[in-house]
């Protein structure tokens, strides 16, 4: 993987400086990556869809390359503003956006709070608007039966999760098992997870552990469906029938948006793009002028 380097350049309202780089010219699509607590892994995305759109890739918060030393705050609506914060460092007086995973939902919150700003959703790989007693239980099952096709890797995650203090290289390690289960390639999977991981920038877990706890506490509500309702904005939901996260997590976000289309790749994971570039690339096709 070609390492994209930079300082952060993003000014936020409250002084935090965010990492982010545009590539090509014209109408970009904004892509927000998942975690929480990772960064930006869009390269390979990035260069799939160069011949459709020019894209905005930005590491969120206190991770990857954007400025590290911060206590958040770690909300959705600090997110969500630095978002927006993003959109004004490049111009855009309206952006589309796509997220990934628990982008997906950064994304989503964006578009709920300035559907104005927003000509159009991709929605890729997340988890939906209900509790997550819709899908959590079933990932876990799912994510154990992966690693157990490779019973040496289950055997060494098992011996990593049971340490009190895993040092660098041992992070890495267990986050690179971790993300192999997300792959449906299973021969190439752990070398696609090493891709992921390089370069390694640590994960941050303070911000992943109060951005889960914000969504187990507000997702699943009646005020959050009917926001859904009234979003007049176009979405594009991309699934990967192979996901370990249960796809039927995101049937109630189907039913609730107003303007949706929705396409599962049969032979795609979590990670759709890489799984199945050309159906990636095909389905997309439609949302990028």
């Amino acid at each position: 993987m070609t390492v994209t380097s930079g300082t952060p350049t993003v000014p936020t309202d409250d002084g935090v400086r965010l990492w982010a780089v545009r590539s090509g010219e014209g109408d970009p699509l904004v892509l927000c990556h998942g975690g929480p607590g990772l960064w930006d892994y869009f390269e390979d995305m990035a260069d799939l869809l160069a011949d459709l759109t020019p894209v905005v890739r930005w590491d969120q918060r206190g991770c990857g390359r954007s400025q590290r030393a911060v206590d958040g705050p770690w909300t959705l609506a600090r997110f969500v503003a630095d978002l927006d914060a993003v959109r004004r460092h490049f111009g855009l007086e309206r952006i589309r956006l796509l997220g990934h995973s628990w982008g997906a939902q950064l994304a989503l919150g964006y578009a709920l709070a300035h559907p104005e700003r927003v000509s159009g959703l991709v929605y890729v790989a997340g988890t939906g608007i209900g509790p997550d007693s819709d899908w959590h239980s079933g990932y876990r099952a799912n994510l154990l039966a992966r690693l157990g096709e490779r019973p040496e890797h289950l055997a060494r995650r098992r011996e990593l999760d049971d340490r009190p203090v895993l040092s660098r290289d041992e992070e890495r390690e267990s986050a690179v098992l971790q993300w192999s289960a997300e792959f449906q390639d299973g021969e190439g999977a752990l070398r696609r997870a090493e891709r992921m991981a390089t370069p390694w920038f640590g994960i941050n877990h303070a911000c992943a552990e109060a951005l889960n706890q914000e969504r187990r506490h507000n997702w699943g509500t009646p005020e959050l469906h009917d926001a859904c309702r009234a979003l007049d904005v176009p979405v594009l939901i991309i699934d990967g029938a192979h996901d370990i996260r249960p796809r039927s997590c995101v049937d109630s976000l189907e039913r609730a948006l107003p303007r949706v289309r929705r396409v599962i790749l049969p032979d795609a994971g979590h990670m759709v793009w890489t799984d199945d570039p050309k159906g990636f690339h095909e389905a997309l096709e439609p949302a990028c002028p």
